[in-house]
């Protein structure tokens, strides 16, 4: 039986308006607790909320335009109607964004539960359970709960009451997940959420696996995720331009065009871990078989075999197109040979990002040729040294 949500969106922040619609990573605050809810496999999505105004209703569209169904309801008695008999629900409160270990937490759990926090002054906005506790925010009621505390109601608020009721059946208190940038956050007004916004990107960055992405990217990923997050661009566009980049400098090669190539190359590095943060930030991560992100690979492979059939065919003779051959050879022996695994010094490795901005030093003095051989070498260098790790850290079955 799925698993539904009830999100509550009708009570005003600091401002007056719906705290619901507090901005947050370029959309609102309801766009990330439907978007959480969504990723944890909840539907349908139910949003109580007294009124519906034009901005809340742009935020339904946005998130039906995602696949994301929304369904706003008016009060308890309609919210309840959404839900099968007997069926669990996650209860969502209103100005809640919670933490995603807390909602697998919840998943886990059978028949009711209720995620708390500790009762003390970082957590006093948060609604009080006992003396010990306060509501974090996130439950797991029953659906047939939920109606009879909709025909019981009067004027009582349903968000409260019914996790009044709920722990009153016996539900489980679990303590939220804690520790640095964990937990659930309460939005009070836009300067909260500002701050709240940058816990957010801190936590979407991921392991920098080349020294290119650690060393001389980080501040333009930085700068470039904090930019996009606040617009409507799609993390996937940023990938499928790396690649269409990749190819016009693939084909600007073949025209003897080598800087123009090497200016598309080195603007397209950061592309793919942008959209990566994008998709972490939305909380709809790129899949790793996703076809414009495995082509960023053979697509660099292509754009170094131009190279070498350009400076073949222009006086650098056979040598130029057999280094770039065996460079790309040796490249993917070492992506296959290494197979996700972590070696050390992994940084220093043959990588597409490496590759390409090695060759910025040796084109100041146009020395492609000498770049393709040394590209050559270190792909060579670090597939053996995988191979090394590999077959000596790893025992050898014997027959």
């Amino acid at each position: 039986m799925a698993l539904g949500a009830l999100i509550g969106a009708y009570q005003e922040d600091d401002e007056g308006g719906l705290r619901a619609l507090l901005p947050l990573a370029g959309r609102t605050l309801i766009e990330y607790q439907a978007r959480c809810l969504a990723a944890a496999g909840t539907v349908p999505l139910t949003v109580l909320v007294e009124r519906v105004p034009p901005a809340l209703n742009e935020a339904f569209e946005r998130l039906r335009g995602e696949g994301i169904a929304v369904v706003p309801v008016s009060d308890g008695n309609e919210a309840a109607s959404r839900f099968e008999a007997g069926s669990q629900l996650i209860l969502l409160a209103d100005g809640m964004a919670p933490d995603m270990g807390d909602l697998e937490l919840l998943l886990e759990e059978g028949d009711g539960a209720v995620i708390t926090v500790p009762d003390d002054e970082a957590h006093d906005g948060f609604e009080r359970i006992d003396a010990q506790h306060r509501w974090a925010g996130l439950a797991k009621v029953d659906a047939n709960m939920l109606g009879a505390t909709a025909a019981m109601l009067g004027d009582w608020d349903l968000q409260s009451t019914l996790l009044r009721r709920a722990i009153q059946a016996g539900a489980r208190l679990i303590p939220s997940n804690s520790g640095e940038g964990r937990g659930p956050f309460l939005a009070s007004g836009a300067e909260a959420m500002a701050g709240y916004e940058r816990r957010l990107l801190v936590a979407s960055r991921t392991a920098r696996e080349d020294a290119v992405s650690r060393y001389l990217l980080p501040v333009v990923e930085e700068i470039a995720t904090e930019r996009l997050m606040e617009t409507g661009l799609r993390p996937a566009w940023l990938v499928q331009a790396a690649l269409a980049m990749t190819f016009a400098a693939a084909f600007c090669f073949t025209r003897g065009w080598h800087w123009a190539a090497l200016a598309l190359l080195l603007l397209s590095t950061p592309f793919d871990r942008v959209a990566q943060r994008l998709a972490m930030l939305r909380l709809q991560p790129l899949s790793p078989s996703m076809p414009s992100r495995r082509m960023l690979w053979p697509a660099a492979g292509l754009a170094l075999l131009a190279l070498g059939w350009f400076e073949m065919r222009h006086g650098a003779g056979w040598g130029a197109m057999l280094a770039a051959l065996a460079g790309t050879s040796f490249a993917e022996a070492g992506r296959i040979e290494r197979g996700g695994r972590d070696i050390p010094g992994s940084q220093w490795h043959f990588s597409r990002r490496n590759a390409i901005w090695l060759a910025a030093p040796l084109a100041v003095g146009g020395w492609w040729n000498l770049y393709l051989t040394l590209l050559a070498i270190y792909a060579a260098t670090s597939f053996f040294i995988i191979q090394h790790f590999r077959h000596s850290v790893e025992p050898v079955n014997s027959p």
